[in-house]
């Protein structure tokens, strides 16, 4: 595709996962704002190759090492260093191992993990959902990015809470948003939308519109029955 951005100094490649056309799925409404006619690349930053500078190559150093001394290998795909931030991506079934040498080792020390949040990529084959997890050390003053990728086929992760307490309601977010089943979570249910509704409301198949709103008996139209400026 011609249109794709050039690979940046310090990358290896970029990683094309699909092109996002239209404005939320919306064709045909009329929309003047332009993004009903948009078509884009969705393109994911590949490997950073190190040297990668700062304090980013003694962290890669740091958990290369406790990783073997732990007997885990393959646990990274790759490193990105991408807008100043630092990430890992990780394979899910060795994330238990990875987080736990992130959290204990003492020369990293990344005892908080602040958020853990999901993002639908429905043309990403066998990769569909992606979860990030952000750490943070307070030790060394130092944040992280750790991301794992799942096929919608599959969509089970083992659950952080009993490393980081603190992922508890996140996880249950994740769930409720996006359908990723987080096993050995003590209650992954509903915590924003009710208990028994149906389907993940930030999964890109999710339906727009044309769903009762409920206390007030109304509903909210489908794109293509929405107004439409002439």
């Amino acid at each position: 595709m011609s249109d794709l951005p050039v690979v940046p100094d310090g990358v290896a490649e970029i990683d094309l996962v699909g092109v996002r056309k239209g404005a939320f799925g919306s064709q045909g409404s009329g929309d003047t704002s332009g993004f009903g006619g948009l078509v884009a690349p969705i393109v994911m930053p590949g490997a950073s190759i190190p040297p990668f500078g700062s304090w980013y190559d003694e962290v890669a150093e740091e958990l290369a090492l406790s990783l073997v001394d732990a007997g885990v290998s393959g646990a990274v795909e790759r490193i990105v260093i991408d807008r100043g931030e630092m990430t890992f991506y990780v394979t899910p079934e060795n994330l238990i191992a990875f987080m736990t040498e992130c959290r204990d080792e003492p020369a990293l020390r990344f005892e908080m993990c602040t958020s853990v949040s999901g993002v639908h990529f429905p043309q990403d084959k066998d990769r569909e959902l992606h979860i990030v997890y952000a750490l943070l050390s307070i030790t060394h003053n130092r944040r992280i990015r750790v991301e794992v990728s799942i096929p919608d086929s599959d969509r089970h992760l083992p659950s952080l809470v009993a490393l980081y307490p603190s992922v508890d309601w996140h996880e249950r977010e994740t769930w409720d948003f996006f359908g990723v089943i987080f096993d050995g979570h003590p209650a992954l249910t509903r915590i924003q939308m009710p208990d028994d509704w149906v389907g993940h409301p930030q999964r890109k198949d999710y339906p727009l519109g044309g769903i009762p709103v409920e206390y007030k008996g109304a509903s909210i139209p489908a794109p293509d029955h929405r107004r439409s400026y002439n």
